[in-house]
């Protein structure tokens, strides 16, 4: 049975949360404290982590960096009061796969659990390529040519979205919510930014703005 690690200190909101998934099929364990969370998910016994920011001992964006830093792919849905743009990058630049702000309604969380639970895990090695642009998926190193380019998660993520759909046009809301995993809000730009990011990684020519319609990698 698929067993999701709950790290949250708020017992009124772990309480609530594992009795909505217990019901959904799932087996739950409850951690309060970073550190401990760390430890647990690392172990490989769960198969989902709910990570809330505000843990005592380390917090949820420490955690999670020890976490990928270690080479662990687990699925994490980071929870938290904090609703700014710039956390929610923080989150995700970090190696999140989503991000859930409190108050939250159970179905909306239980939707993403359910999402991130089906992506599939790579197993070997796994080579996206356009051009003299290559991806590996499962080591997470891009290169051009020979020459390899240092990416975040966030920046590879964009990266391998915009070379699985090369000579597409990808508009911001689908680039909003496949990258990012958030509904498309028309007041943020974070899109546009890690496109500039990448065009000055991979040269400006490669990724082409379509004027009322998003991007394209050429």
């Amino acid at each position: 049975m698929t067993r999701i690690l709950i790290a949250e200190d708020e017992e009124r909101i772990s309480a609530f949360v594992a009795k909505g998934l217990e019901a959904a099929g799932y087996q739950t364990l409850i951690v309060e404290d970073g550190a401990e969370a760390l430890d647990t998910a690392l172990a490989g016994e769960v198969d989902l982590v709910l990570l809330d920011v505000g843990l005592p001992t380390m917090d949820g964006f420490e955690v999670l960096r020890s976490l990928r830093g270690q080479g662990s792919s687990i699925p994490v849905i980071m929870l938290t009061a904090r609703t700014s743009t710039r956390d929610t990058v923080d989150g995700l630049d970090a190696g999140a796969n989503d991000y859930v702000a409190k108050p939250f309604k159970f179905d909306e969380l239980l939707a993403r659990v359910r999402s991130r639970l089906r992506e599939p895990v790579s197993l070997g090695s796994i080579t996206i390529a356009h051009g003299d642009v290559s991806l590996d998926v499962l080591t997470r190193r891009a290169a051009i040519g020979a020459r390899e380019i240092d990416l975040s998660a966030r920046e590879f993520a964009l990266a391998e979205e915009f070379l699985r759909h090369a000579g597409q046009v990808l508009s911001r809301e689908q680039l909003l919510s496949r990258v990012w995993g958030l509904d498309f809000d028309p007041g943020s730009n974070v899109v546009d930014v890690y496109v500039r990011y990448l065009r000055a990684k991979f040269g400006a020519a490669r990724i082409a703005t379509v004027r009322g319609a998003g991007y394209r990698w050429q």
